[in-house]
């Protein structure tokens, strides 16, 4: 698969007034691509726009909502319009509803579906024609490891990634079929340090968090640039998330032990928040101090090892086995104390 070098492409990335997005529309300006940004956010591209232009790149914003099919479509125009085509889409919006699923509301079910699920749907019909008329290109869904293994209090976001994930593995092959050479890359991010806990809306009573450890979103803005520019399939971002993965596989049970005896506490702060607090499920929140890249929780952080497996896989297999090996022993360490 012939992908252009990052530094000639047209990249639009929807979803990237914070966190990953953010990042990865930086990184792509600072390698030379012409960027077209997107999300609801006014003030968060706006700001966006300015510092990509501040560090002599060149970008355009769209506000748009991606549950409205015309809202996406109008990111494509518009980069067409500007820059004449569109060589990668990446795709990273999301919201969430953190709560049981007992409490979720079907309007605010179908918002998180809306927006999670539907827009990256919306997102390929208008990026894969364009990608067709260009005869090449990259098409990146950001979802999540919760497309392999759900969590509690995130019923509706879990159900989403699944089903972004059955839809990219339906278009790859599809495409393959069809003898075009378009790239459909599912990035997976694990549990990653950005803004998406303080936006997302609670029924918990306080601020939501996950299951730490934390990852900085530049891990997985570099899985995205990489994804840009080389054929990649599924490429899971984060020690603990391909651990995960792996337990997942051989023994779902084991995780569900793991989670009941720490999912549920581990996603709670003690920080009160109520579910009318500020909150983007079906409005963006203008207020300052949202639209960033990193989270409120640095000092979760760790480092990540393992993630040159996907771009080298013959790279450390037998440190990749000796990980999962020692999940697996964790696992059912916790699973004889429960």
């Amino acid at each position: 698969m012939n992908l252009k070098p990052i530094n000639q492409q047209v990249v639009a990335i929807v979803g990237a007034s914070s966190g990953i997005g953010r990042d990865a529309a930086l990184k792509f300006a600072e390698r030379g691509a012409k960027v077209v940004v997107a999300a609801r956010s006014q003030q968060g591209l706006a700001t966006l726009v300015e510092e990509i232009h501040q560090r002599g790149g060149e970008a355009i914003a769209v506000v748009a909502d991606v549950a409205d099919f015309e809202q996406v479509k109008a990111i494509g125009d518009k980069a067409v319009d500007r820059f004449g085509r569109v060589d990668t889409w990446v795709h990273a919006a999301a919201t969430g509803m953190f709560a049981t699923f007992d409490r979720i509301t079907p309007e605010e079910f179908k918002r998180v579906v809306d927006v999670d699920f539907m827009g990256q749907v919306y997102g390929a019909m208008v990026a894969l024609p364009l990608l067709k008329k260009e005869g090449r290109g990259s098409f990146i869904g950001i979802t999540s490891v919760e497309a392999r293994r759900s969590l509690p209090y995130q019923s509706p976001y879990s159900a989403s990634k699944h089903g972004v994930m059955g839809m990219l593995d339906a278009l790859r092959i599809e495409l393959k079929h069809q003898g075009y050479p378009i790239n459909v890359a599912n990035i997976m991010p694990g549990v990653i340090n950005t803004p998406f806990y303080n936006k997302g809306k609670t029924k918990l009573g306080v601020k939501p968090m996950a299951p730490p450890p934390f990852y900085n979103a530049s891990l997985v803005s570099d899985a995205i640039l990489y994804a840009a520019e080389h054929e990649v399939r599924d490429y899971i971002v984060s020690d603990v998330g391909k651990i995960l993965d792996v337990v997942q596989r051989i023994s779902p049970g084991l995780v569900d032990l793991a989670l009941l005896a720490f999912a549920f506490p581990l996603q709670r702060t003690e920080v009160e928040k109520g579910e009318d607090d500020p909150n983007n499920l079906f409005e963006p929140i203008e207020e300052p101090g949202y639209d960033r890249i990193d989270g409120d929780y640095k000092k979760f952080e760790i480092p990540s090892f393992l993630d040159h497996i996907d771009k080298t896989p013959a790279f450390s297999i037998g440190v990749l086995a000796a990980a999962v090996l020692g999940g697996l022993a964790l696992l059912g360490g916790l699973s004889d104390r429960s």
